[in-house]
């Protein structure tokens, strides 16, 4: 198929149930050609055995560095290649960044954090409920927690919280422009490099032991085989991904529940049913709805095509945890379903590095929500949720609830 023959450009416009991947994801075959913003062709996966094959094989690569990489905008092109995280790397150099980290997420390690998970998400309840309805649940719980949280698991003052998400914003914005983009990254990064800078001389001969006890940015500042800039780097991914992921899947989750009031009575019924309906949860809303980006280093023959070395593809995790073949009746929200195999949190080695700390707080909130407030409704007309469809992440700008 030729480029003019593309049945679409990407991003997808969306159109019914917000909850399900824009329509134009759904309709194409399981490998198409589509068209990207600069009018670069790229093939888009969308069945789950072919994202997940692509997402393992070796002759796919996530480096953005390598020619032919596709990008949804120029601002996700000046995001990914300038000061690339691990997360935008292959092996060996992938996984000796990544290792540096593999202890602080460990199911054990998260566990034992559950706790104050729990304190941060009741204070911020009580806040909550002391401000009466109607209130807003994003800026009130659902970026709260997730923000806490990491910045105490980095080390990064909760205080700075408002310049933080604010850049963040702007980073995951697939309308910035490239320059808006470029600013906002070095902002953060600078701001992450000062800190790294201010922990590496804090911490200087205290070894890695004690300097962990300040934050996974202290940790990775005193160790000597790390630039300030790599720290930096892999600190900016760390609290990008740490609050925006999880603060949008809260916020999502709360309102699916609240449109599928026979869900949530289950939940209420049976606590117990919480970590799994987490896992449904992450299925049905499967936030990167624009799909992860892979390069093809050599051809290869995949969906039904044969895809040639430099070519694009983008990974529809979305579309593939909607696929009917592993996931019966897909576009219905099923509490009780075993999603296990979703591919939420990607496959592979690049698999998310946080998804035991992302499990944890969505479990916690979403008990502790439905139980706290089991009254809780929508204060608008669902018709009158803003939703954001411009962003990365795929969530929702304000939720006004009552109860």
């Amino acid at each position: 198929m030729s480029i003019v023959d593309a049945p679409f450009s990407l991003p997808a416009p969306r159109e019914g149930c917000p909850f399900d991947p824009p329509p134009g994801y759904r309709e194409p075959a399981p490998a198409s050609r589509v068209s990207l913003w600069d009018g670069t062709p790229c093939w888009l996966l969308t069945a789950y055995q072919d994202v997940r094959t692509a997402l393992t094989d070796r002759r796919f690569s996530a480096d953005a560095r390598h020619p032919g990489f596709p990008f949804l905008s120029p601002g996700r092109r000046e995001l990914v290649t300038d000061k690339p995280s691990f997360l935008r790397l292959d092996d060996p150099e992938h996984s000796r960044l990544r290792r540096m980290l593999t202890t602080d997420f460990l199911i054990k390690r998260v566990d034992a954090m559950r706790p104050q998970i729990q304190r941060i998400v009741d204070e911020r309840l009580d806040a909550m409920l002391a401000l009466g309805s109607p209130v807003d649940l994003v800026a009130e719980l659902a970026l709260p927690v997730p923000s806490l949280v990491i910045c105490d698991l980095l080390g990064v003052p909760y205080a700075d919280h408002d310049f933080f998400q604010e850049q963040s914003r702007r980073l995951l914005d697939n309308a910035a422009s490239a320059d808006s983009v470029r600013q906002a990254l070095d902002r953060l990064t600078g701001y992450l490099r000062e800190l790294a800078t201010a922990k590496r001389e804090r911490f200087a001969g205290a070894g890695e032991e004690l300097a962990e006890a300040d934050g996974i940015l202290a940790k990775l500042a005193v160790r000597e085989d790390l630039t300030v800039a790599e720290v930096a780097s892999n600190g900016l991914l760390l609290l990008l991904a740490g609050h925006e992921t999880t603060a949008n899947m809260t916020s999502l989750s709360t309102l699916a529940l609240l449109r599928n009031p026979e869900q949530a009575e289950r939940l209420r019924a049976d606590p117990t049913l919480v970590r799994g309906a987490v896992e449904e949860l992450l299925r049905y809303l499967t936030i990167v709805h624009t799909g992860l980006p892979r390069v093809a280093l050599e051809d290869v023959e995949l969906g039904g095509v044969a895809i040639a070395a430099g070519e694009g593809v983008l990974c529809m995790l979305a579309t593939a945890n909607r696929d009917e073949e592993l996931f019966a009746d897909g576009s219905a929200l099923d509490v009780e379903r075993d999603a296990r195999r979703h591919l939420a949190f990607g496959f592979g080695v690049h698999q998310c590095l946080g998804q035991p700390l992302a499990r944890a707080e969505l479990q916690i909130i979403l008990e502790t929500l439905l139980r706290r407030l089991p009254a809780l409704r929508l204060a608008i007309p669902f018709e009158e949720v803003d939703f954001r469809t411009d962003a990365l992440i795929y969530g929702i700008r304000e939720l006004p609830v009552a109860w």
